[in-house]
């Protein structure tokens, strides 16, 4: 179960790096809430910020987990930061079950919006700053056709779908 919370404010920034399937991950925190997810080839860590493994230690664990096939619901907390709208999309991602997939047009309908939201839903869900945990990679075209992945692009979306859909474990048993 995900967690939002206010992010602090007064809390001055910490991070770690960990190894992923992704490739190296930055997890960044305020000490008490997960911030933002980053690949490192994309962003670095800023030199303000503290290197700290200790509050993310059961992140890191349940990645782990994840990546393993063992987990299918992440339980933290995040503190993201939004606009409203957002926030709104984003607290809708953290409510698609693992495995399963929608589009940015059924979005869109399950938050009430007009029709023609889809683009800013896909806007929004590219905004996302803590990929995989809030699974934007969960949501394509209505097509069924992979669109945008900020975490890496999308051969990396279709790694975490094929995860998820259980492939990776039959590709790896073949």
């Amino acid at each position: 179960m995900i967690r939002f919370h206010e992010r602090r404010q007064d809390a001055a920034p910490r991070y770690t790096l960990v190894d992923s399937p992704l490739g190296e991950l930055l997890l960044v925190g305020d000490g008490h809430a997960l911030t933002r997810v980053d690949l490192t080839e994309s962003a670095g860590p800023d030199p303000a910020w503290t290197a700290d493994e200790a509050p993310f230690r059961d992140v890191v664990d349940q990645l782990r987990d994840y990546f393993d096939g063992r987990l299918t619901d992440f339980d933290l907390t995040v503190a993201v930061a939004g606009t409203p709208f957002q926030r709104r999309v984003w607290h809708r991602l953290a409510d698609i079950p693992y495995g399963v997939t929608t589009s940015y047009g059924a979005l869109a309908r399950d938050l009430d919006l007009p029709t023609g939201a889809a683009r800013a839903v896909g806007a929004a869900n590219g905004s996302n700053p803590v990929p995989l945990f809030l699974p934007c990679h969960r949501v394509v075209a209505s097509s069924g056709a992979l669109t945008g992945y900020g975490l890496g692009g999308l051969t990396r979306k279709r790694h975490l779908l094929r995860l998820e859909s259980g492939q990776l474990a039959l590709d790896a048993a073949a």
